[in-house]
């Protein structure tokens, strides 16, 4: 047994490790080859992709139908399990684009933007490229194969990234963006070929019976459940380019768009390291309730370790940033980011508790629960959109901090994760980054009056660095001396992988 349970631990320590370099290196690209587009692109370039994501991302989840996260909760799929997701996914994805195609008209009249029609057209074949890899992408994450995972996504970050930096140098504008999406879904599939031993057999339509409905009939309930969950998650996080899309122009969602997509580049590095393992982890465990609920409670703290102090950073440097960054063009997205990342900061937590209900086969629970966040979030910025862009980021924000108190509920209920214990998890660590931050804050503002007489570009930098330089010394301090277990046990993880590769 213990040798089980080791090997179950170097699995996570080793799957968070690659899920942490796969979205670290990803995020480290988007923030160098998004800083290259946001001075060579508009933000009316960038308001005219984010109008669209929200059709491509609820179209990826009709097309998905959460059979890859059924998948990946059955203790043991079969090759017709994957062969029937498979088809399928490529079945729902031309029809899908089939059906987009023709809607393109009417997505462009609701945006009131003409130049829509063969914009969307074009993005939306990304549904077609991703249904040949949504089971190769499956198989590997059910065998925890994080490391080929990550350098899938890694290599189509940095190719599709190149290309747009060029289309965007040549004056291809809001195109450059369409086809980084595109070939980074291509390049994605492609490697994920390489490296899934699973390969799909032939249709035979004399045996679809057994080959294909029967596997899909034994997946759809939890799946279809997990799909429709995933298209109000993808509508929440969508409502404001869907509004003010609409409402306000491509400028002003390029705007909210652009200190969105800065946001989430932070909190998707946490969330989406630990997505690629928790439900896998956490499934495995399902005959050890004390143990799973021990795992569950050691990715909270981890999670909220990096979490906090991450975004809360990020929204204390979000002017120097942005306009050092990227141009004074985008000072209004600068202004926006601090209401985002403070949001940001909990949405990780978020994603924690949901895959715990998931893993708990109550993707009932995960989809009821969406669906009446969604439709909170829905009617109340609907309700608040004609007193401006800040009161609709506030309100989003608080909605969305308040529904992580939410999904508590249920994993308490599902795992007896008291709400005590939660706080203890998160609390020591969102207080410290908070102290933190705000005594970064009232240090480096002396600094900045002391340096008013200099130019602003060198202000600008001064302020940046040492409030970053600043803030992490004393986190990591704080972390010393309060004795942070986690911080013990990164340290040695890091140390055992630095003495192995030597």
């Amino acid at each position: 047994m213990s040798s089980i349970m080791e090997s179950l631990k170097e699995k996570t320590a080793k799957g968070l490790f690659w899920g942490g370099m796969n979205n670290g290196i990803q995020q480290l690209l988007g923030l160098a080859f998004g800083i290259i587009l946001g001075r060579l692109l508009d933000p009316s370039d960038y308001g005219m992709t984010a109008m669209l994501a929200v059709f491509s991302v609820i179209a990826n989840e009709l097309q998905s139908s959460g059979f890859k996260t059924g998948l990946i909760n059955l203790k043991s799929p079969t090759h017709n399990d994957y062969n029937a997701v498979f088809w399928f996914n490529i079945l729902a994805g031309t029809a899908i684009y089939i059906v987009l195609w023709f809607s393109a008209p009417l997505i462009a009249d609701y945006y009131h933007q003409p130049k829509l029609i063969p914009l969307s057209r074009y993005v939306f074949l990304g549904f077609v490229f991703s249904s040949f890899g949504m089971a190769q992408s499956a198989y590997l994450t059910k065998e925890m194969q994080i490391k080929q995972i990550a350098q899938c996504g890694m290599t189509a970050t940095f190719s599709s990234s190149i290309v747009s930096v060029i289309l965007a140098a040549l004056g291809f504008g809001y195109w450059a963006l369409a086809t980084q999406y595109l070939m980074y879904i291509a390049v994605n599939t492609l490697l994920l070929w390489f490296f899934s031993p699973w390969r799909p057999s032939y249709l035979r339509f004399t045996d679809l019976q057994f080959t294909i409905y029967e596997p899909l009939k034994r997946l759809f309930p939890f799946s279809f459940r997990i799909m429709l969950s995933a298209i109000f998650t993808q509508l929440n996080n969508n409502i404001m380019n869907l509004l003010l899309g609409r409402y306000y122009g491509e400028a002003n969602t390029g705007h909210y768009n652009q200190a969105y997509q800065w946001s989430s580049k932070c909190f998707l590095l946490v969330g989406n390291m630990l997505k690629q393992i928790d439900q896998t982890v956490l499934v495995g465990l399902d005959d050890e309730r004390e143990r799973q609920l021990a795992v569950l409670r050691k990715m909270m703290r981890f999670t909220a370790f990096i979490s906090f102090p991450l975004l809360f950073g990020l929204g204390l440097v979000s002017h120097e940033f942005i306009v050092l960054a990227i141009g004074e063009k985008w000072a209004f997205s600068a202004s926006l980011l601090p209401y985002l990342c403070l949001c940001g900061a909990f949405m990780p937590l978020s994603t924690l508790l949901t895959d715990a209900v998931i893993s708990q086969h109550r993707s009932d629970i995960y989809l009821w629960s969406t669906i009446a966040l969604g439709f909170l979030q829905i009617a109340t910025m609907v309700a608040l959109w004609r007193e401006g862009i800040y009161i609709m980021v506030i309100a989003y924000t608080l909605l969305n901090i308040l529904w992580v108190f939410v999904w508590h509920v249920f994993v308490r209920c599902l795992m007896n994760y008291r709400l005590l214990h939660f706080l203890k998890d998160i609390l020591p660590f969102a207080l410290a980054a908070a102290a933190v931050m705000t005594v970064t804050y009232f240090v480096t503002e002396f600094i900045n009056y002391s340096l008013k007489f200099i130019d602003d570009y060198l202000r600008l930098w001064a302020m940046l660095l040492s409030r970053v330089v600043l803030a992490a010394i004393l986190y990591y301090a704080v972390m010393r001396l309060s004795g942070a277990v986690i911080l013990k046990e990164i340290q040695a993880f890091l140390r055992a992988k630095l003495t192995s590769r030597g």
